[in-house]
């Protein structure tokens, strides 16, 4: 297991890059603690498996340096860096037995056979696998080969790294969850370092305690889950995380304050007047609430999904979304909505600028 530190790293798969733009990774500097369980969050296309590729050896940074506790591998071949990488698709051979996979990675470098027996024992059990340990893989269904696949990356115990790289693309829906459940569980019990590469931000979620979210080869925010929701950085987590994603609101500042629609708007906190640009507010679904009071808003559409209804409604010639739970209003009905002040933030240019001022964020 190793810290994982990435300095001025920077890509390009141009052979003169000018612009930012002629960049996939777009300087990033990033810090993995030894034991830690992160994700990788992103559309495709941000740079998420480039990063995965330059950490594993598969791929020279253009600029800047990889470092496994403090050491620079930049340079290093992934043989050289003890990693072990699980990918969308099982690798594993068919034809071997499920005991023969796992064993393949300890002997391949030159263990001993009660070790072997040993490691592939307790790996089987972790990942529910003992009773098929000598079932030939090609037989069993594509969760259990994943299985196998993660249970190759997990039987070494002197990998730096073990990155995971959209694993549960290929899985059935109801049965994700569990393989989910069991990766955190794996975690918790060989504390090896993990990265999670996914789109998805219930996997991410739900595996990593720490999550970085990417998008257009930047990273625009590290947080756990819960400040990743709560509190989005950038417009973008925002839109990206939560279902359905946060509101986003034109408005105006002046003086201070924020208005939508000539309405003065209560913030989480004060503006940070130091920042300039485009002025938006901020606001989830989970915090607009019908009231009494508020914005006036017809409602456009109800949509029960089960725990809650989601009501769409506009304000003026703006849409806005609402998470309600218990009675619903009627279609073409108009309500008052209101926002819980210390959730609604306002943003410059996508960046958040108002600041807590001691609100719980």
């Amino acid at each position: 297991m190793a810290k994982i530190t990435l300095s001025k790293l920077r890509h390009s798969y141009y052979p003169n890059p000018k612009t930012p733009e002629d960049y996939a990774l777009k300087k990033i500097d990033l810090d993995w603690k030894d034991g830690g369980a992160y994700a990788l969050l992103g559309p495709s296309g941000c740079g998420k498996s480039t990063l995965l590729n330059i950490i594993s050896g598969l791929l020279d940074p253009s600029e800047g340096q990889v470092l496994f506790d403090g050491k620079d591998v930049t340079q290093l071949p992934p043989d050289q860096r003890n990693i072990a990488q699980v990918f969308q698709f099982p690798v594993i051979y068919d034809t071997m037995t499920v005991y023969n996979n796992l064993a393949f990675p300890l002997r391949n470098r030159g263990m001993d056979e009660v070790t072997v027996t040993q490691r592939v024992t307790e790996i089987a059990e972790m990942l529910e696998l003992s009773d098929m340990l000598h079932k030939r893989a090609a037989g069993l269904s594509p969760d259990n080969k994943q299985k196998i696949s993660m249970g190759r990356g997990l039987v070494r115990k002197d990998v730096n790294v073990v990155m995971f790289d959209e694993p549960l693309t290929v899985i059935d829906p109801h049965l994700k969850w569990k393989l989910r459940s069991k990766l955190k569980e794996l975690h918790h019990k060989v504390r090896a370092t993990m990265i999670y590469v996914t789109h998805d931000q219930t996997e991410a979620l739900t595996f990593a305690d720490q999550v970085v979210v990417m998008n257009d080869g930047e990273i625009v925010q590290i947080g756990t889950p819960v400040e990743l929701f709560e509190r989005p950085a950038h417009t973008f987590v925002g839109h990206f995380i939560g279902s359905p994603g946060m509101n986003v609101l034109p408005c105006d500042v002046q003086q201070g304050a924020a208005f939508f629609q000539g309405n003065s708007i209560n913030l989480e906190g004060a503006v940070d007047t130091t920042l300039t640009g485009k002025s938006e507010i901020g606001i989830r679904p989970e915090y607009v609430s019908i009231s009494d009071q508020g914005l006036e808003a017809t409602i456009r559409k109800v949509s029960d999904v089960g725990r809650h209804n989601v009501i769409d409604a506009m304000i003026g010639n703006t849409a806005i979304k609402a998470v309600v739970n218990g009675p619903v209003p009627a279609q073409g009905e108009n309500v008052h909505l209101s926002f819980d002040p210390a959730k609604t933030r306002l943003y410059r240019d996508g960046w958040i600028a108002s600041k807590t001022e001691g609100v719980t964020p």
